[in-house]
């Protein structure tokens, strides 16, 4: 039976993608993002007030049914008559259907301080839609039955497959509001966010959060237990990961405003327990080195470098963790080893005992980049010490002085014809052995594997000079660096392959063109 419900939500998000994709040409495939997940925030937050009401009628209380607190009372969003979805499809076939739209946004946002700041502002309007267009994007959104099965969380299901699609559809170089979800099960297993302060300093669309809510409930934990915070600086995106944790009833503090974290952070005091996070690769223009000389994020350390931000990222994180606090974030291979204040920073990080592991993920695991990534574990008390989880004792040894190195790099499946996911078969594989490494009983439980993983000694890593390039450190059978010939050359292949489609498509609009003005080329 679950198979079958499985079956239904996929076909229910390939369908309403197809309807989306017909929006091209009438508004820019970056902007209709917006367009739809707009709509079925809009049908969700509907159904929700619906499913509500029914329950205020069937315990008698009718003369409440209009009373914005006993919506609230149970984490449900109050709605106007004109914000219902029932209002809105019934006036799909009206010219004036995308005007309704924003007034019902508009209104659901003023009536529920929660959402302050997370809905689309007049939208709808200014981007001129064909009204045939958009009217048959809502009449597929009425098909969907947001509460059908809660267990499925069909709702949430279509939201990230919608995040991921446009991530692949807007390409290298954009996107980055959003993380592969295998990626953030993976970081969410391995430091473990059941209780305590979470937070991202470049939170996109709000996967991590997500993510941890999940890995908690998963686990019989419980999310009240947990407190959210995080930061971003689109303005769209800050919209876009406001709608996705309204839509799960999470609750969080995204800061006051979409802000820059280097130069407002919105949570300067903030002491966190557990950090996740994705920021941007490589990041050039942030202007740390000339304008943030005296922050106190700094402290301890060298300056930051002109280069790029990543390691300013990294400090940010490290100035935010609790005397407890564990962190978990992506960057670009590049970090591990570079010269200049780069190594400086390293060195010290390495001296201070945080670098708890440096995992290599596959290639072309993100959208967004082919370029192979790392998953940075920071740990904050890496010294001998029992803690309870979930009535589960466990006791960590000391491993101050040690760095795990793993290497993913030949792991993970093939999907969607050229990306790489981790299985769950695989999060759980790879997260027991990192636990193993941590606890008291490790020399049991644990062992070196070649082209797998190593665990280091501090004075292994001192003699590479500091560097945490974990080729240095795990053994290779055959002496090369793990990547397969032809699994690369089919990967080039495909690319070029995929260029020369997108040329050729170029070249026949441009001769269409031009005939449909009278020339002929």
């Amino acid at each position: 039976m679950a198979k079958k419900k499985n079956e239904k939500t996929k076909a229910i998000e390939e369908t309403l993608w197809q309807s989306c994709d017909k929006l091209r040409g009438s508004v820019d495939p970056a902007e209709y993002k917006h367009v739809v997940l707009g709509l079925i925030f809009l049908k969700f937050a509907s159904d929700k007030f619906d499913e509500r009401r029914e329950e205020l009628i069937a315990e008698g209380k009718e003369k409440y049914v209009e009373m914005r607190d006993f919506y609230n009372m149970k984490n449900v969003f109050f709605l106007e008559e004109i914000s219902r979805w029932s209002y809105i499809s019934k006036n799909a076939k009206q010219n004036d259907l995308a005007l309704k739209i924003d007034t019902a946004l508009h209104a659901i946002e003023k009536d529920n301080p929660a959402l302050q700041g997370a809905l689309p502002d007049n939208y709808f309007s200014r981007l001129g839609l064909d009204r045939t267009k958009l009217a048959s994007l809502v009449d597929k959104i009425n098909e969907i039955n947001t509460l059908e099965d809660e267990s499925q969380d069909i709702i949430g299901r279509v939201y990230e497959y919608f995040l991921r699609k446009f991530a692949i559809k807007e390409g290298k170089g954009k996107g980055e509001f959003y993380t592969p979800k295998t990626i953030v099960n993976l970081m969410a297993e391995l430091i473990e966010p059941y209780k305590g302060i979470i937070y991202d300093p470049a939170c996109g669309s709000g996967g991590m959060f997500v993510q941890s809510i999940k890995f908690i409930e998963s686990h019989q934990g419980n999310k009240k237990e947990v407190s959210i915070y995080g930061q971003e600086s689109s303005p769209t995106t800050y919209k876009l990961a406001k709608m996705n944790l309204a839509i799960r009833g999470i609750s969080a503090d995204l800061g006051k405003k979409h802000a820059d974290t280097f130069h407002d952070d919105q949570h300067k005091d903030l002491k966190a327990d557990f950090i996740m996070a994705n920021p941007p690769f490589n990041q050039k223009d942030w202007r740390g080195a000339n304008e943030l000389q005296d922050n106190p994020r700094w402290r301890g350390y060298d300056i930051p470098p002109k280069s790029n931000a990543n390691y300013g990222w990294i400090l940010n994180m490290v100035s935010k963790l609790s005397e407890n606090g564990v962190a978990g974030f992506i960057l670009a291979n590049g970090a591990l080893s570079g010269g200049g204040e780069e190594y400086k920073i390293r060195r010290k990080l390495i001296e201070n005992n945080l670098v708890e592991a440096i995992i290599i993920i596959p290639r072309d695991t993100f959208y967004t980049t082919d370029i192979s990534v790392t998953l940075w574990i920071l740990n904050r008390n890496k010294k001998q010490r029992t803690i309870t989880i979930n009535d589960k004792v466990k006791i960590y040894r000391n491993r101050e002085k040690e760095t795990l190195f793993i290497d993913l790099r030949r792991w993970g499946s093939e999907y969607e014809k050229k990306y790489i996911e981790l299985t769950p078969g695989d999060i759980k594989k790879i997260a027991e052995n990192y636990h193993n490494w941590q606890q008291k009983d490790w020399e049991t439980t644990y062992k070196d594997v070649p082209e797998y993983c190593q665990s280091v000694h501090f004075d292994k890593i001192a003699e590479n000079n500091f560097s945490l390039v974990p080729s240095k450190y795990i053994q290779f059978v055959d002496g090369d660096s793990g990547i397969d010939f032809d699994t690369e050359m089919k990967r080039i292949q495909g690319d070029f392959k995929e260029l020369l489609q997108e040329e050729k498509q170029s070249q026949e609009q441009l001769i269409n063109a031009f005939k449909t003005l009278g020339y002929e080329l």
